[in-house]
């Protein structure tokens, strides 16, 4: 028997949250994040906040939304009730499982903070152009990796793409016939994008993108390299020998 890679085996979608009610349980710097996280891309997403403590940047950020409703006290099994997604974002390793079981109990879907093996989903990186949306993943490896990644991809990416989406979807409109002609004429259409000769424009980015890829490749490395490397301690050991060379 074929023995199974280690892959990445999540079923990548996009929701429409609006759709759709949100509770987060944390009111500290991970549940601002988790906040935001939502917020940014879905902003008519109506969310419920639970905290012993809210911060004042959750407070302030909800005054920009009629759709955010936080309350200031201890989570009760109750604040699940009609809830479709739960966002735990406590410090407690032990509360955070408490929570989540309770989730689980009335079938939530249910994400945990810095806890993948008991996380539903994930919140991913985005990558946002206008009306394109790109979402990473590292299947909860790193966080930091997919941040990284974004960025390179943030900055490659022309802001001529929003243009470009905008005029196939006219094209797309104005075409006759069924979903199958309509998907093989704008094939047609696109094809010059991928093969045949690329004109200046297309290979600067490429090559943008080319070096982007290399220098978060090379950053990676630097990373893993200061990490794990006590340069500090041979620095001071250099330092201790020769001071003893120097009283010999």
């Amino acid at each position: 028997m074929e023995e199974k890679k280690e892959g990445n085996d999540l079923f990548p979608v996009f929701l429409k949250l609006e759709h759709l009610k949100v509770l987060i349980v944390g009111g500290g710097k991970i549940g601002l994040e988790k906040l935001h996280a939502v917020v940014h891309n879905s902003p008519a997403t109506t969310v419920t906040l639970v905290a012993e403590e809210v911060s004042h940047a959750i407070k302030t950020l909800a005054e920009h939304y009629t759709n955010i409703y936080w309350q200031e006290r201890s989570f009760v099994e109750s604040d699940l009730e009609e809830q479709d997604i739960v966002i735990i974002a406590v410090n407690s390793k032990e509360v955070s499982s408490e929570i989540h079981a309770a989730a689980k109990r009335k079938d939530k879907l249910v994400n945990v903070a810095d806890t993948p093996h008991l996380c539903d989903f994930y919140l991913s990186s985005i990558v946002k152009k206008g009306n394109l949306k790109i979402a990473i993943s590292t299947n909860g490896k790193s966080p930091t990796a997919a941040k990284r990644i974004k960025e390179v991809l943030q900055d490659a990416l022309p802001g001529e793409l929003e243009e470009v989406i905008n005029n196939l979807h006219h094209v797309r409109n104005k075409l006759n016939g069924n979903f199958d002609y309509k998907v093989k004429k704008l094939n047609a259409l696109t094809k010059i994008l991928v093969e045949g000769d690329s004109s200046a424009s297309e290979r600067r980015w490429k090559k943008i993108a080319s070096y982007s890829v290399g220098i978060f490749a090379v950053m990676l490395i630097g990373h893993f390299i200061f990490s794990y490397i006590p340069l500090q301690s041979i620095a001071d050991e250099t330092v201790t020998f020769y001071k003893g060379l120097d009283k010999n």
